[in-house]
């Protein structure tokens, strides 16, 4: 058996910005929600999408924004999209999945905490993350726990990860440290691209592991000298940006592997997809 985890604050955004605009009868923008319900009827349909979660940021701002001032927030999300967070977690848990909406916590942490729990019970063949954040690829694992970018249809599992960042999942943190991450207000460590990261990391795996001295760099990389002077101006930003890259595994999720497994939607659903003017989702239930 396999448990499948959403992100989905993510599906919520692709359905925004990607389908065109749709109103419920009441003048309510709701095609993000009803994109994010048509994606996970299709997940569904597959036999082997048997035990599901999904979590969500309830709200943008996490305990990431206390550590940073430069941390995401919710400036700039558009109101349409903003609007519909409550209404996309009501109604996924009307579908029949178990939601775990994020104050404290990221829906990204949910989902970590999830993916160590399920992965080592014995009668898990697979954790599967939906979802092409690089962020998750720190939580594969061989191929037990694996990352799934379904709208590319590509599985990162371990030798996958490597092949595409040139390191081990394990040193994902330290990767976006260095390389920043735009999408989280995580501005990096000047001049460290991606492929130097990738070569220093590829060798030292953690960023406390980097000598210190540049006459200790056993490796060749280009611009090393300028390299090694930014990381020594800049190491505690980077060891902070590290902290806020990693994510974490004690968020307090209750539900155990029996309560994920996906029976069907619940009453309320229908009504729910009648408010969305949406009764064509209906059909997958022969209603």
């Amino acid at each position: 058996m396999k448990v499948h985890l959403i992100d989905g604050t993510y599906e919520l955004f692709r359905s925004f910005y990607g389908p065109p605009p749709r109103k419920a009868p009441d003048g309510r923008e709701v095609g993000a929600t009803i994109g994010l319900l048509q994606s996970l009827l299709s997940l569904l349909s597959n036999p082997e999408v048997t035990h599901i979660a999904c979590a969500f940021d309830h709200t943008i701002e996490s305990f990431r924004n206390d550590l940073f001032d430069g941390y995401k927030t919710g400036e700039g999300i558009d109101p349409n999209l903003f609007a519909q967070f409550p209404l996309a977690e009501k109604a996924v848990a009307a579908l029949g999945i178990v939601i775990w909406p994020m104050v404290k916590f990221e829906a990204d942490d949910a989902l970590a905490t999830a993916a160590l729990r399920f992965k080592n019970n014995p009668a898990i063949e697979q954790v599967v993350i939906c979802s092409p954040d690089k962020d998750f690829a720190q939580l594969v694992s061989a191929n037990k726990v694996v990352c799934w970018d379904r709208r590319r249809e590509i599985v990162y599992d371990e030798d996958a990860v490597l092949e595409k960042y040139g390191i081990s999942p394990a040193s994902i943190p330290d990767y976006l440290a260095l390389v920043g991450d735009s999408a989280d207000g995580i501005p990096g460590v000047p001049r460290w691209g991606a492929k130097s990261s990738a070569i220093l990391l590829s060798k030292y795996q953690h960023l406390e592991n980097i000598p210190t001295k540049f006459e200790d760099w056993n490796i060749k990389v280009r611009g090393a000298r300028r390299l090694h002077e930014n990381l020594t101006n800049h190491r505690e930003e980077a060891l902070l940006y590290r902290h806020l890259a990693t994510l974490r595994f004690d968020v307090p999720i209750a539900e155990n592997l029996d309560e994920l497994r996906w029976v069907g939607p619940h009453d309320i659903f229908s009504d729910i997809c009648q408010k969305l003017g949406a009764t064509n989702l209906l059909a997958s239930f022969g209603k």
